[in-house]
């Protein structure tokens, strides 16, 4: 791994890999979309990732409208603290009908038992958490993970979940149309850096390489097509590396012109009639800052329009919000709703990137 370039390094990983490698690098959170067929494949080949990879712990939610923060707390422990637990599921109270005493107990109970309380330099929770149709669980568990993602920590009433420095959640969700339904809460998104969309048309390295697609991808099996170089094992991309990447980012140099460019397309967004919300102060500066991480991975150490372009797509595509015609701010003015509403038809996050970065960049 020394002797290889950033260059060379993000040619022989997935596309898959190199977002988990750019969030690693960034400590910041992503979002990842597929088809609601190929959504427990693509949840295993993250797992497989993590572990091959990255040789990261992970645990695989599977989450639904009844989903509650207990089930999570219980599911993202380490096998560690999982053995240093006096019951094997503390923090599940599902698992406390067994028996008509444990029936009767609550958290307030559970507090009281012998479990040991984590240090504070104590980690007792995985490296990457993968939660499978996360947008479905209610707000309160949203907030409870975005406590974890913001501050590695998550504070119960039996202890203190400690999560390591190189952290990731990753909601994976269902992408059925052009806007996720039903969608993440704003401050959640606010904090996932990137979003990447995956078909099960570009197939799984570690799956297919181990012959461990499910039937139903089996059967589209002879339509995945899968890039010479993902016949060969990914490398492995370490600690080291990761803080070598992120150590290059910094020394990445930007011109006044394409400094003037970030600031257009942030300005043509938030002016855009078709742009209800999300491109938010923060969003700005992820936007700036991934395009920063970007550069090393091409081999250079300055911004150009195309990576700026690139990193416009990733930071912003699932943080905008498209405005509906009876928000539309001409109406105050004597538009009328029924041609506001043909403007607005058939408007998507994508084409108003697609419309924004038609913007003449720097040469």
């Amino acid at each position: 791994m020394d002797d290889l370039s950033f260059e060379d390094i993000v040619r022989q990983l997935s596309d898959l890999e190199v977002a988990l490698f750019l969030c690693l690098v960034a400590r910041e959170h992503c979002l990842i979309e597929t088809t609601r067929d190929g959504i427990h494949d693509l949840a295993k080949e993250l797992a497989l990732v993590c572990s091959n990879t990255f040789n990261l712990s992970y645990s695989i939610l599977d989450c639904d409208a009844t989903t509650s923060i207990e089930d999570i707390q219980n599911d993202i422990l380490t096998a560690d603290a999982r053995k240093s637990q006096d019951r094997p599921s503390y923090f599940r109270l599902k698992s406390a009908s067994s028996s008509n005493l444990s029936s009767r107990m609550t958290l307030r109970d559970c507090s009281k038992s012998p479990i040991p309380s984590s240090l504070p330099d104590d980690t007792n929770v995985v490296n990457v958490v993968i939660a499978q149709h996360f947008n479905l669980v209610d707000e309160d568990v949203q907030v409870q993970a975005l406590q974890l993602m913001r501050t590695k920590k998550l504070i119960t009433e039996v202890g203190i979940l400690n999560a390591p420095s190189d952290f990731l959640f990753i909601p994976l969700v269902v992408r059925e149309s052009d806007q996720l339904r039903p969608p993440l809460k704003t401050h959640l998104i606010e904090h996932l850096l990137i979003s990447h969309y995956h078909d099960p048309v570009d197939g799984y390295v570690y799956l297919e390489e181990n012959d461990w697609l499910s039937d139903g991808q089996l059967s589209a099996s002879s339509v995945i097509h899968t890039p010479k170089s993902f016949g060969k094992k990914s490398p492995k991309v370490d600690h080291l590396t990761i803080d070598k990447l992120r150590e290059a980012s910094e020394s990445v140099t930007t011109s006044a012109e394409v400094v003037r460019y970030i600031q257009d397309i942030v300005v043509f967004l938030r002016l855009s009639r078709a742009v209800a919300g999300g491109v938010s102060a923060k969003a700005s500066n992820d936007f700036a800052r991934f395009a920063q991480f970007l550069a090393p991975l091409h081999g250079i150490d300055y911004l150009t329009p195309s990576i700026v372009a690139l990193a416009a797509r990733k930071v912003f595509r699932h943080r905008i919000m498209v405005a509906t015609p009876q928000d539309d701010r001409s109406l105050q003015y004597g538009s009328g709703l029924e041609a506001v509403s043909s403007v607005l038809a058939g408007v998507t996050p994508d084409s108003i990137l697609d419309g924004v970065l038609a913007l003449e960049p720097p040469i």
